[in-house]
């Protein structure tokens, strides 16, 4: 029973107040309990939790990397074509084989040209003659030396011309690694430099079927091999004559 200086209602008021810091701490107390419970749960991550987390920040940061901050590879181009045409070495060979090629159509046009007599002298003999199978023969002899004469050459004037071109061709693709390496280039592509003509079937499909569609200009590594093979060839040439010059006086 509460002392009469107390008001009833005074009392209640103070044990009103009384019980509501008391529900107060209460409350905090479990949301404090709460907070430490979610921060050891976020520190407790098994390993390989930890693992796909840095890999995916390692992706996210390599993904970032711009592709203009990587290094690039440098293309160059050149026309094979223009050096198997305009190079002089090349071309000196391909002459020899040509004045070769002359010297043997000539005298297939002798062979020929008798043959034809030996022929029309066959036509004016008397069939089944001794006379007439000995030139019968004799035209037979004369036509197969000459086809198999014409077969020989055509075949080793075909294997010339191969050999300067692939040798030729060996060479062209050394001295593009030494250009291309004294330079940093990675890659060479084959140019394709001919003029089209828009009336030839097969000058509109080789200019359709380019490997190269657009090119600059300061790319083009044609000349500078040119270049690199010729003197190549000269400084061949001198010391191949300085040892010549040293053997005569030996």
């Amino acid at each position: 029973m509460f002392q009469s200086q107390i008001s009833p209602g005074g009392s209640m008021e103070v044990e009103r107040c009384s019980g509501q810091r008391s529900a107060t701490r209460r409350a905090f107390g479990r949301a404090a309990l709460a907070c430490a419970v979610l921060a050891v749960g976020s520190v407790a991550i098994s390993p390989a939790s930890a693992q796909q987390t840095a890999s995916a920040q390692q992706t996210a940061s390599a993904q970032q990397v711009s592709p203009m901050d990587q290094p690039g590879h440098r293309i160059a181009v050149i026309d094979v074509s223009h050096v198997f045409k305009n190079l002089p070495s090349i071309q000196a060979q391909v002459r020899k084989v040509k004045a070769e090629l002359a010297k043997h159509e000539a005298e297939v046009k002798q062979k020929r040209d008798a043959l034809n007599q030996a022929a029309i002298r066959l036509k004016s003999m008397t069939p089944g003659t001794a006379a007439y199978n000995r030139q019968e023969e004799l035209v037979a002899e004369m036509d197969s030396k000459l086809r198999l004469d014409m077969r020989r050459r055509h075949s080793a004037m075909s294997e010339a011309e191969a050999k300067i071109y692939y040798d030729g061709y060996q060479r062209l693709q050394a001295a593009v690694k030494a250009v291309a390496v004294h330079n940093n280039i990675n890659v060479v592509l084959r140019l394709g430099g001919d003029d089209v003509d828009p009336q030839q079937n097969d000058s509109v499909i080789r200019h359709v079927m380019r490997n190269v569609v657009y090119h600059d200009a300061g790319i083009n590594i044609t000349d500078t091999v040119m270049r690199y093979l010729q003197q190549q060839t000269e400084t061949s040439q001198a010391a191949t004559g300085s040892g010549a010059a040293s053997g005569t006086r030996r």
